[in-house]
């Protein structure tokens, strides 16, 4: 290995050169000695779990050597280097999420939420407005699921392409320096096998968007090697014919060792330097990587690993293998290199203590001041069996957390529950309760961005005149789209169809020729990398609206929405957003494949994403409306059989809103509440009708959005007037019908007036059959919602109503 390959098209001299080498030998042991000391705290019951970048220190090294301000980090658990090298991490941090430490200055990433080794930047400030992103090193919130960090990459090498070409009308100057930033992805190679990364892998080929792949190979995926993930035992052998050419674009494959660290850095070089000229892809295939304590604190890899393996590892580590290079070449002496390891493991040493220092002495303040009290409540009531348990847990524990304190001191709470009266008694009432309040307030916010909520934006009812034109819904849809657009240039919509032909529906009919490519555009068919496009977009200042051209298809999709864009905001402890907005329509058509209303699936999977139930598609607009005047993420439901139907149009069109969480009566009444939503709000209105004829006044309650759901209780006060309840759904039964009858009954207690049982009426468990007659046998329909309010009746009145035959 010759100096020159790494130092070629640098002006520095050997001096200076060599001071970066040290430094970089430096940070290396530090990050190795982190990982070491780690799993000790681990091992001695310090801290819960495990993981570390352990192996993998020089290439990160190299791969950071050429990261610049405005680039982007979409990593995995194991960047502790890479994020040390850029300046984002430091040892004390390290541990204190090791330490799950909930103060969110000890603990920057993600204030305790996230296990170590998941990174995150700040996007926002303390009022929740962007910050100058493009001249920050950003990170994107890291997220376990082996390749769930691949979608999101995608869009944030997009946002690049889009802002070079837009060029000085991009919308906010904030974001990007003329699209010159790369979007960063690490990998471990097993994780290579998922789809998300092939797919991620061929629409960066396709898109020719600046994506630089980290594969780290060190040869397993926790047990099971690379010969039973890969073909051809070598992803970047696996993937050459999607390499570039002279001749027809694709994506650049690079090879090098991870130890070898001038190789490392030459190859990042002149790799990087290529995608910020020409905005490529690329693979940077890092070989012969090591894993030196196995995959996490779980297990050893002495397990699975053969004796010629582990010896082999021992010689090929990054580390000395660069240790090597520095005194062969005449770089360091090994004095010099004996002296930066003892270092780097004294600091490493005493940054785990300043970390658990901080994290623990808090605790122990805590621990003194419930012993004392439960001392003297023992001290005070000796023949008390559960408090003395309490005192004596918590006495004999080692190394409690809040956790134990509070255990002992709800304990205590039951066990002097007839001596409310003693000072005690309320002493210990008090520290539960402000020991439970902190633990909310530590662990239970920030699923909403409560600084840009869609729930504060004003509500604007439309406005219709006299001789308003009535249009199908459709049209209604295009023409709010193509004011949008007119207006507002940071929004971009994309998906299966929507540029070309405008979508399947019609809704983006003749945009894109009039708004342009790089605003309204086609996609593959690759519902997971739809949404990364927009999770990564919307990171970078954008407002994507992302089609999901059916309901059936946001299966596809539901990885990234619920592990990575759900509970962004939460898991970054409020410093990360991602205001995507998916569009989608499904309910009832004709057909297993587009009769799919999953919906229970979706809000219990998508907590932290609004989800939009709209009945009508001027409902639908302004339900987008709202969405867009926040920073939060929604997914908007249209009717999938509603686009042909007749709507006023408003006039406000681009101003209206719909308030989130706030249900409308549709028809009013006093015998039954009606509560649905969507497509099923027609069936019900139909079904309204005929009931009227029966004498039986029926309250038709839409409730519009099921996250949130009904925020201001206005089905129990209608409850309160008619003392039945009936649940209307599409869903299989006990899908959405289920959430909505906990959140009636036990949220919002509607029980207490209901003069009967209160039933839901959803679809069969399978799926519709194909054609008309099968969407009536197998979907409610209005006589079904008849018939059950029928006998609603019947049971509280049945001369009136006889029974049915």
């Amino acid at each position: 290995m010759e100096i020159r390959a790494i130092d070629q098209a640098s002006s520095m001299d050997f001096g200076q050169f060599r001071q970066l080498v040290l430094a970089d030998y430096k940070l290396a042991c530090v990050s190795r000695e982190m990982s070491l000391l780690g799993r000790k705290e681990v091992l001695t019951g310090k801290a819960k779990f495990g993981i570390f970048g352990d192996g993998k220190e020089i290439a990160q090294i190299a791969l950071a050597r050429h990261f610049r301000p405005g680039d982007w980090r979409s990593g995995y658990y194991r960047d502790q280097t890479w994020m040390m090298a850029l300046g984002l991490l430091t040892p004390v941090q390290f541990f204190a999420q090791l330490y799950a430490h909930t103060d969110p200055v000890a603990e920057p990433m993600s204030a305790g939420r996230q296990m170590n080794g998941h990174f995150a930047t700040a996007f926002t400030d303390e009022n929740g407005d962007w910050l100058e992103l493009k001249s920050r090193f950003n990170s994107s919130a890291d997220a376990s699921p082996t390749a769930g960090q691949m979608p999101r990459s995608l869009g944030l090498a997009l946002a690049s392409k889009i802002y070079r070409r837009q060029g000085t009308e991009a919308a906010d100057q904030r974001f990007s320096d003329h699209g010159n930033e790369i979007s960063f992805v690490s990998i471990g190679d097993a994780s290579t096998s998922e789809g998300l990364f092939w797919e991620t892998i061929n629409a960066a080929g396709v898109m020719q968007v600046p994506l630089a792949v980290s594969v780290w190979d060190d040869g397993y995926g926790i047990s099971v090697s690379r010969e039973f993930q890969t073909t051809k035992d070598s992803i970047s052998e696996a993937l050459r014919g999607m390499q570039a050419t002279e001749d027809s674009p694709g994506i650049d494959i690079y090879v090098c060792e991870g130890w070898n660290y001038p190789a490392l850095m030459e190859t990042y070089r002149s790799g990087t330097e290529k995608m910020r000229r020409d905005h490529s892809p690329a693979l940077f295939h890092i070989i012969e990587v090591t894993q030196p304590q196995g995959h996490s604190t779980s297990g050893s890899h002495e397990r699975y690993k053969s004796a010629g393996r582990l010896e082999w590892e021992k010689s090929a580590d990054c580390i000395l293998r660069m240790q090597e290079w520095m005194l062969n070449n005449g770089i360091a002496t090994a004095e010099e290199t004996d002296q930066i390891r003892a270092e780097a493991k004294a600091e490493v040493a005493a940054a785990k203590k300043q970390a658990w220092e901080a994290f623990a002495q808090p605790i122990r303040e805590k621990r003194t001041e419930i012993s004392a009290l439960l001392q003297q409540a023992v001290a005070e009531f000796p023949e008390n069996r559960m408090l003395s348990e309490a005192y004596s847990e918590l006495k004999n524990a080692i190394d409690p957390g809040r956790k134990e304190l509070l255990q002992a001191a709800r304990k205590a709470r039951l066990a002097l529950r007839f001596q409310a009266d003693d000072d005690c008694t309320a002493a210990i009432q008090e520290f539960a309760s402000r020991l439970q309040a902190e633990g909310a307030e530590a662990y239970n916010t920030f699923l909403h961005n409560n600084k840009k909520c869609a729930l504060h934006v004003p509500v604007c009812l439309p406005r219709y005149s006299e001789d308003g034109p009535m249009l199908n819904g459709y049209e209604i849809l295009n023409q709010y789209f193509d004011q949008l657009f007119s207006i507002r240039k940071d929004v971009l919509a994309f998906g299966e169809d929507v540029g070309k032909i405008g979508d399947v529906n019609q809704g983006f009919a003749g945009l894109q020729e009039k708004h342009g490519e790089n605003r309204i555009f086609d996609t593959g068919i690759r519902e997971a990398t739809i949404v990364g496009q927009a999770i990564g977009l919307s990171m970078r200042g954008y407002r994507p609206i992302a089609e999901i051209q059916y309901l059936d298809y946001l299966l596809y999709g539901l990885e990234p929405l619920s592990d990575d864009v759900a509970c962004l905001h939460y898991r970054t402890a409020g410093k990360q957003q991602a205001p995507l907005i998916i569009r989608t329509r499904g309910h009832r058509l004709e057909g297993i494949w587009h009769t799919g209303s999953p919906m229970g699936m979706i809000i219990h999977a998508l907590r932290g994403i609004y989800v939009c139930v709209p009945r009508n598609m001027v409902q639908a607009a302004g339900m987008y409306n709202t969405l867009l005047r926040s920073q939060e993420p929604g997914l908007v439901i249209e009717c999938l059989n509603g686009y042909r139907l007749k709507e006023q149009k408003p006039e406000n069109l681009l101003e209206f809103t719909v308030a989130l969480g706030e249900p409308e009566v549709i028809v009013e009444g006093e015998d039954v509440t009606l509560v649905t939503y969507g497509s099923c709000v027609r069936i019900a209105e139909e079904a309204c009708k005929t009931l009227e004829q029966l004498g039986i006044r029926t309250e038709l309650i839409d409730v519009q959005t099921l996250l949130p759901f009904d925020l201001n209780h206005r089905i129990a006060d209608s409850v309160k007037k008619t003392n039945r309840l009936l649940i209307l759904d599409e869903d299989v039964p006990g899908g959405a019908s289920a959430f909505i009858y906990q959140q009636v009954m036990e949220v919002q207690a509607a029980f207490r007036w209901l003069d009967a049982e209160a039933v839901t009426l959803s679809a069969r468990e399978h799926r519709a059959a194909y054609g008309s007659d099968g969407d009536y046998f197998c979907k409610p329909s209005a006589e079904d919602v008849v018939e059950a309010v029928y006998r609603l009746m019947h049971d509280s009145d049945p001369a009136s109503y006889p029974e049915l035959s």
